[in-house]
């Protein structure tokens, strides 16, 4: 964390900004926490636990709020978790170099943030897809959010919108269960490897739990937060082009 002031109230600004903004959509909001330790030059074994911590707490709020309106396609989310929750485990257990990390977290810090800036797509009619395919999607998303330290949402969404799987509102709570048992298990893969939970996530959960509220909140009610997503996605572009340039030195 930090030592400075003036940096922590920056951090928990910017964390508390992303759990606002990801959980109107029922993410957890990961990648922004991230981002946001990356700016300041949290170590790769810190951020990836200390984001799974922290995204287990807002998509709690989340899917509790979902599931009260009705908005878990329960029976679409069964095969994408059979097939996501031993990959996120195993890929929770693996420990990854800052050499590879830090080029693979810039990544997908860069696509996310093109995912937030680009508006999501139009409503389509729901399709049944195949369950194989579905476990086989989940297990490559748990995979990634295991070794990266993200709950997967933030591409399961998009797929599930762009190929007429699900209503956005419903993709928000497929979104948020996910990520949240994703995240669950990718953390006892962490745990289980490095039995350390860092100081951070409970300096920062405070702030999480802020946002998760309010985002959840508002994104039941179809708040529409197009700035402030646009606002995060600057902060993922900056954080994901350092993380790459860093890698690259």
């Amino acid at each position: 964390m930090p030592a400075d002031p003036l940096q922590l109230a920056l951090l928990t600004l910017l964390v508390l900004l992303g759990a606002t903004v990801y959980s109107s959509g029922g993410h957890g909001g990961a990648t922004a926490y991230l981002a946001a330790m990356a700016l300041f030059g949290v170590a790769p074994s810190v951020m990836r636990p200390t984001a799974l911590v922290l995204n287990i707490i807002v998509t709690a709020i989340g899917t509790a709020r979902l599931a009260l309106v009705r908005a878990v396609p329960w029976r679409l989310l069964a095969p994408l978790l059979l097939g996501s929750v031993p990959a996120a485990f195993f890929g929770g257990r693996v420990a990854v170099s800052s050499t590879l990390y830090r080029p693979l977290l810039g990544a997908l810090l860069l696509v996310a943030a093109a995912r937030l800036w680009l508006p999501d797509p139009g409503r389509r009619a729901p399709a049944a897809p195949r369950a194989p395919l579905l476990v086989f999607l989940g297990g490559a998303l748990g995979l990634l959010a295991g070794l990266t330290g993200i709950g997967g949402g933030i591409f399961l969404s998009p797929l599930l919108l762009l190929l007429g799987w699900e209503t956005p509102r419903r993709t928000a709570g497929a979104a948020a269960v996910f990520i949240f048992c994703n995240s669950v298990v990718g953390l006892a893969g962490q745990l289980s490897a490095t039995a350390a939970l860092p100081v951070e996530a409970a300096v920062l959960g405070g702030a999480v739990v802020l946002g998760g509220l309010l985002g959840s909140w508002l994104g039941a009610h179809r708040f529409e937060a197009t700035a402030l997503r646009r606002v995060n996605a600057v902060v993922l572009l900056f954080s994901g082009g350092k993380l790459l340039l860093e890698s690259l030195r």
